[in-house]
């Protein structure tokens, strides 16, 4: 299976950080760029999801933390199938695992999400691959 990653962080100034991670060196998919979020490749199996804080919010039912106080992203993961998606998240809630938010439905985009036991959130995602180009 090839798996990839996608973190997702929050941000305050969208620009600011673009820019700031462009320094480092790494470039980004204009594919799924936009004003309120940009798509930071930082390898053929590993992003980085830059959101606008309100961007961010419409994704979480709770408060975003304050990064310089506290940590908490979302990881996300990929799958092949949307069958897939909902056999791993069902496997993790039999498993003690808690619903985190109502499965997404974009079409093109299926996910779900919960919480492990410890409370951090993780993401399955399968994209229709003739939606998705090459950058």
């Amino acid at each position: 299976m090839n798996t990839k990653i996608f973190v997702n962080l929050a941000v305050k100034d969208l620009p600011k950080s673009m820019e700031f991670f462009g320094k480092l060196g790494y470039q980004f998919n204009a594919q799924f760029t936009d004003e309120t979020a940009a798509c930071m490749v930082i390898s053929e199996e590993i992003y980085t999801m830059l959101l606008t804080e309100e961007k961010f919010q419409s994704f979480i039912p709770n408060t975003i933390c304050d990064a310089k106080k506290s940590t908490e992203v979302a990881v996300c993961l990929s799958t092949e199938s949307r069958q897939e998606v909902d056999k791993l998240v069902e496997t993790a809630l039999a498993a003690g695992g808690t619903s985190w938010s109502e499965p997404q439905d974009y079409g093109f985009m299926y996910f779900r999400s919960f919480q492990d036991l410890d409370g951090h959130i993780w993401e399955y995602v399968h994209m229709d691959p003739a939606h998705v180009q090459s950058t």
